[in-house]
C-alpha cells in the first residue's frame, strides 16, 4: 500500500515537473527573445557561372548587411575568407559523407577537427547541418542519419564546442500530413522511428529543428483553395483569413500556418520544448510556361513581406512568443541547375551580384541593402546585339515615355555615339520614371539593374539626379561593414536545403474555413 502510494506520489510529481519544463521553455524563449533581434539569413548555393571569389563574395555579404549564411557543405576557402567578419554561418555536411560519418567516430571526429575546430572561432560557425532532406530524398540513408548526428555532437563535445555550435538536420515539409488545418497535422507514421530520436536529440541539446518551408509550393499545387495573397503575406480582411476550425486561431498567411503544423506534429509526440529554425523559403522570380506565378513582382512581395514579417517579432497564431529565424533561399541565381526554369531563378541576385529586383525592406532593421531607397541605375547588358538594343531602345523613348533628349545629337549624353550608351541612359530613364518598379528594368532580357553608378563626365543618369535632388538614399557599393553584426545570433540556427521539388502531402483533407 505504502509503494502504491509513493507510485502515485511519484507520477503526480512527474507530470508537474513536465508542465513546469513546458512553461519554463516558453518563459526562456520570451526572455531570450527579449534580449535577441530575430534575423533572416541567406542560402548560398554555388552552382553559378563566374561565381564570386570567396573573398569578394564575403565582401558583397558586408556591403549587403547579411549577417547570417548557410553553405550546402564546407568550403574551407569559403570559411576562411569569412573569418573576423562577424558573419554566423552554417556549414553542411553532404549526403554523400554520411555513411562514413555515422560508420566512424573517428572518420566524424575528424570532419569536425578538419572544418569546425580549425576555424572556429575566427570564424562564427553558428551550426552543422548534417546531411540535406534525408528522409524524404534519400531514404537509405535514414538508418545513419542518427548516428552521424551522435557523432559529430561526440566530436564537438570533445573540442568543448557543443554549447557554441549547434546540430541539427533540414526536412522538407512533406515528413508533416494533412498540414491544414495545422491542429490536425502529424509526422509521416513511417518516419516516426527516425523523426522522434531526432527530435529527442535536439531536445537534449536545445537545438532547433531545420525545416525547408516554401509557400509557393503549396500554391502551386492547390490554387483555387490556397489563395495567393495568403501565400505572398498580403494584408486580409478579417473574412479573408484562413481559420483553423479546432483551435479557432486565425492565419494570415500559408507559412504561419506551416509552421504550426510542424508545432502540432511534434507536440503528438511528447515534444514541446523544440523550437522551428525556417532552414529555406522563397520564391522564383522566373519559370516556364507552367509556372506562371514564378514572377519578379511575386517574388519581391514575398521576400519583401518576408523579411518584415520576420522583423516585426509577430510569431505565429500558435506561438505568437516564439519568432521563427528564417533563411531566404537563395543569394544567387543559380544559371548552372537543371530544368524546370524557376531551379535556376530563386535569387535575390544575379551571379554577377546584379540585383534580380529591389527588396521593398525599408524599415525592417538591419538586412540588405538590395532596396528601393537605395542608389540604383538600369543599364544594358554586355553582349546584347546592336539591333535588338536598337529596338529596345526606340521603344523606351517612344511608347515608354522615358525622357531621351539628353542623348539626342548636341547634347551632354550623346556621346559615347553607340546604341549601348544612349540605351543605358533610355532604360535608366524608364526605369526611375516608373519608380524602380518591379520588371521595369527588364525590356526582354536586355537590361539589369546595378549599384555602379553610370554616369560620366558631364553626363548625370536620371538615377544619380533623383537621389541628389531627393537626398532620400545612401550609396549601396560602400565597401564598409554595415552595422548588421549588432543582429545577436541566437542558440536556435540551423540549416537549409537543396532546391528539389518539395512536394506537400496531404492536402486532400484541407478543410481551412474561410469565414464569410
Amino acid at each position: 500500500m505504502a509503494n502504491s502510494n509513493l507510485t502515485a506520489i511519484f507520477s503526480l510529481l512527474l507530470s508537474l515537473l513536465a508542465s513546469t519544463v513546458s512553461a519554463t521553455f516558453i518563459a526562456e524563449i520570451k526572455q531570450q527573445q527579449t534580449r535577441d533581434e530575430p534575423y533572416v539569413g541567406v542560402n548560398i548555393g554555388t552552382d553559378v557561372s563566374n561565381i564570386l571569389s570567396p573573398a569578394d563574395l564575403v565582401a558583397f555579404l558586408q556591403v549587403q548587411k547579411i549577417s547570417h549564411v548557410r553553405l550546402y557543405d564546407a568550403d574551407g576557402d569559403i570559411i576562411k575568407a569569412l573569418a573576423k567578419t562577424k558573419i554566423r554561418v552554417i556549414i553542411s555536411v553532404p549526403n554523400n559523407q554520411l555513411l562514413a560519418i555515422g560508420s566512424s567516430n573517428a572518420t566524424a571526429a575528424a570532419w569536425i577537427d578538419r572544418h569546425v575546430a580549425a576555424h572556429h572561432p575566427d570564424t562564427l560557425i553558428a551550426a552543422v547541418a548534417v546531411g540535406d532532406e534525408v528522409l524524404t530524398a534519400v531514404p537509405s540513408s535514414a538508418p545513419i542519419l542518427m548516428p552521424a548526428i551522435e557523432s559529430l555532437y561526440a566530436a564537438l563535445v570533445a573540442a568543448n564546442l557543443h554549447t557554441e555550435i549547434k546540430i541539427s538536420t533540414p526536412q522538407s515539409a512533406s515528413v508533416v500530413l494533412d498540414q491544414f488545418p495545422p491542429s490536425q497535422a502529424f509526422f509521416n507514421q513511417s518516419l516516426t522511428p527516425f523523426l522522434l530520436p531526432l527530435l529527442q536529440f535536439l531536445s537534449r541539446t536545445q537545438s532547433p529543428i531545420m525545416m525547408n518551408l516554401y509557400p509557393y509550393y503549396v500554391f502551386m499545387q492547390n490554387k483555387g483553395v490556397v489563395p495567393l495573397e495568403n501565400s505572398l503575406f498580403k494584408p486580409l480582411t478579417p473574412s479573408k483569413e484562413m481559420v483553423d476550425p479546432n483551435t479557432l486561431l486565425h492565419y494570415t498567411n500559408v507559412l504561419d500556418a506551416m509552421i504550426d503544423a510542424v508545432y502540432f506534429s511534434m507536440n503528438n509526440l511528447n515534444i514541446t520544448d523544440v523550437v522551428v529554425l525556417v532552414t529555406e523559403t522563397g520564391w522564383p522570380s522566373k519559370g516556364d510556361s507552367k509556372e506562371s506565378y514564378a514572377t519578379i513582382d511575386n517574388a519581391d512581395t514575398y521576400n519583401s513581406n518576408l523579411i518584415k514579417h520576420v522583423f516585426d517579432k509577430s510569431g505565429t497564431p500558435l506561438h505568437p512568443e516564439i519568432t521563427s529565424n528564417v533563411y531566404i533561399y537563395e543569394l544567387f541565381n543559380e544559371d548552372l541547375r537543371a530544368p524546370p526554369v524557376s531551379e535556376a531563378n530563386w535569387g535575390l541576385f544575379n551571379g554577377n551580384s546584379t540585383p534580380v529586383y529591389l527588396l521593398h525592406v525599408s524599415g525592417s532593421g538591419a538586412f540588405l541593402a538590395n532596396d528601393t531607397t537605395n542608389k540604383t541605375y538600369c543599364v544594358a547588358v554586355d553582349g546584347v546585339d546592336t539591333k535588338t538594343l536598337q529596338t529596345a531602345l526606340d521603344w523606351a523613348c517612344g511608347p515608354g515615355r522615358a525622357n531621351c533628349s539628353e542623348i539626342q545629337p548636341g547634347e551632354v549624353c550623346y556621346q559615347p555615339k553607340n546604341v549601348k550608351n544612349h540605351a543605358s541612359y533610355a532604360f535608366d530613364s524608364y526605369y526611375q520614371k516608373e519608380g524602380k518598379s518591379a520588371g521595369s528594368c527588364d525590356f526582354k532580357g536586355v537590361a539589369m539593374i546595378t549599384t555602379t553608378d553610370p554616369s560620366h563626365g558631364s553626363c548625370i543618369f536620371p538615377g544619380s539626379k533623383t537621389v541628389s535632388r531627393n537626398k532620400t538614399s545612401e550609396l549601396v557599393n560602400s565597401t564598409v561593414p554595415s552595422g548588421a553584426s549588432t543582429i545577436r545570433f541566437t542558440n536556435l540556427q540551423t540549416n537549409a536545403m537543396d532546391n528539389g521539388l518539395r512536394v506537400f502531402l496531404g492536402f486532400s483533407l484541407l478543410i481551412y474555413s474561410f469565414v464569410s
